[in-house]
């Protein structure tokens, strides 16, 4: 079997053999210093210096789903999720974080996050969590047509339009049967609440002022 002179992620991980929750830590705290070749890939001489041992050692409280994050962001709050109710905060807003940097993801699978729980209690120390959670909670279409207070239709138009794009879409299930589920789009409050703003060229107010039935005066506009 030929050797190998260097190794991609996966590789990394195998040679290694530790949790693929280890090792996205490691890199994110430089316990494992980035890719020292082209294409992301590490070189051998870099791997072979790598301590299996040490890597597993240092990785704190090892990890939590996105949904424990969220409980525990919310408890936070003081208004924590209650199974069987409408989420506070939910796993959407633990992706955002994310993608803000806050928290590292630590899975490999795109069926849900995980993150470490260290990081969670850090961001949860945040003088401004309440704002950031308001700021990255999720609206459907109908939420944000109406935090707009315009309609649904001239809403459409805007997405249409490109003035305002989801963040991302989650698939909801009707009924039993995965027959009837559709892909939801989901916004960033924060996204909605800047729409005015940052585009003065729509008039909002007469959006609002509109009745049901009434043409759109977005929908000449391309």
């Amino acid at each position: 079997m030929a050797v190998l002179t260097d190794f991609d992620l996966d590789q990394l991980y195998n040679r290694l053999k530790i949790p693929v929750t280890v090792l996205r830590w490691a890199l994110h705290a430089g316990l494992v210093p980035p890719a020292d070749l082209p294409s992301d890939r590490w070189s051998r001489p870099v791997v072979e210096a790598l301590d299996r041992q040490a890597l597993l050692d240092a990785v704190p409280g090892g990890a939590i789903t996105g949904g424990a994050a969220a409980d525990r962001i919310a408890a936070t709050l003081g208004t924590p999720n209650v199974p069987g109710e409408r989420k506070c905060v939910t796993t959407f807003t633990v992706r955002r974080l994310i993608a803000l940097g806050l928290l590292t993801e630590l899975s490999a699978s795109d069926k849900g996050s995980l993150v470490n729980p260290a990081q969670v209690a850090q961001v949860c120390t945040r003088a401004d969590l309440a704002q950031l959670v308001a700021a990255e909670s999720p609206l459907g279409p109908e939420q944000a047509a109406a935090r707009l207070g315009i309609r649904r239709v001239d809403f459409d138009h805007l997405v249409r339009l490109r003035l305002v794009a989801p963040a991302e879409y989650v698939e909801v299930e009707f009924g039993r049967s995965r027959a009837g589920a559709v892909e939801v789009p989901l916004y960033r409050t924060a996204s909605i609440d800047a729409l005015p703003a940052a585009h003065p060229e729509v008039d909002f107010e007469a959006l609002r002022g509109l009745g049901k039935g009434q043409r759109s005066p977005l929908a000449a506009l391309t």
